[in-house]
């Protein structure tokens, strides 16, 4: 490892210590407790990234987001949405599989042949209007349902808020999905086909998310903390299979799946195998 190498980690490495935030005294109980269910031992340094990130969102990220929303009509966008869910469904199909849902199992793989083959490629959700309702599975997800925990909050710029346990998914999400691989050894039409695909999903998500982050960042006394709060509980229910809507075929039928539209402020914004936020 180079000397440059290394003093640059060294240097993060003093830039995130330095940034802990410090625990309330023991005889401040409420403090404690607040610090404890924030669980943001890396705060000042969050809040560095989130700004970080809130620039960059600012400058690119949002206004291209208008511009999709302006240039595009909703039936092409509704169309680029299904056709993106439809290319994560193989990552949704092993993570099913891995925490033991064989009926969901075969809804996500009934829902990718049906898409597939009568939506043209997933541009239309026809298994959605045959009552087979997608959902949304990833292997942060699937390392919740065995047992591990999430770790301390952290605000990646670009990414979103996450934790240890859902970046680690988001990289097996990318190592697992096929498209990786194909994208990966078909040279440079396959590479720029990878590229649009990522493009496209910053878009989608961002786009999605318009009026629910700028009515938080016109409203909130604090969009950092209101991110972080709703980031949480949307992981939770997403591990819960909470808010989910019945499906009316398949295996399933008259049991609930998880809604795979993203609609409300999940603070994850949904690339090949994850999802991460997008706080304007």
């Amino acid at each position: 490892m180079s000397t440059l190498r290394r003093s640059s980690l060294l240097l993060i490495g003093l830039l995130a210590v330095s940034a802990c935030a410090t625990r309330p005294p023991a005889d401040d109980p409420e403090a404690v407790a607040e610090f404890e269910q924030n669980n943001d031992p890396l705060e000042p340094f969050n809040r560095a990234m989130y700004a970080v990130h809130d620039g960059i969102d600012t400058v690119v990220l949002r206004p291209s987001a208008k511009v999709y929303q302006t240039v595009i009509p909703q039936p092409v966008r509704t169309g680029v949405r299904n056709a993106l869910s439809n290319l994560r469904s193989p990552v949704v199909a092993v993570n099913d599989l891995l925490q033991g849902e064989p009926d969901r199992l075969l809804v996500t793989v009934g829902r990718f042949m049906i898409n597939t083959t009568f939506g043209l490629g997933g541009i239309f959700d026809v298994a959605a209007e045959a009552g087979m309702p997608g959902h949304v599975e990833d292997f942060g997800q699937t390392f919740a349902t065995w047992g591990v925990g999430e770790g301390p909050f952290l605000f990646i710029p670009v990414l979103g808020p996450s934790n240890p346990r859902d970046l680690t998914g988001f990289g097996l999400g990318m190592a697992a999905d096929p498209l990786t691989w194909i994208i990966a050894n078909n040279g440079n039409t396959a590479e720029n086909l990878g590229y649009a695909r990522l493009g496209l999903t910053v878009l989608d998500t961002r786009e999605d998310l318009l009026e629910t982050i700028d009515a938080v960042n016109e409203t909130s006394l604090d969009p950092y903390a209101t991110f972080r709060s709703a980031y949480r509980q949307s992981r939770n229910q997403q591990i819960r299979n909470a808010g989910e809507r019945p499906s009316q075929a398949g295996p399933l039928a008259g049991e609930p799946v998880v809604p795979e539209e993203p609609g409300t402020l999940p603070g994850t914004l949904s690339v090949p195998g994850t999802g991460t936020a997008r706080p304007r």
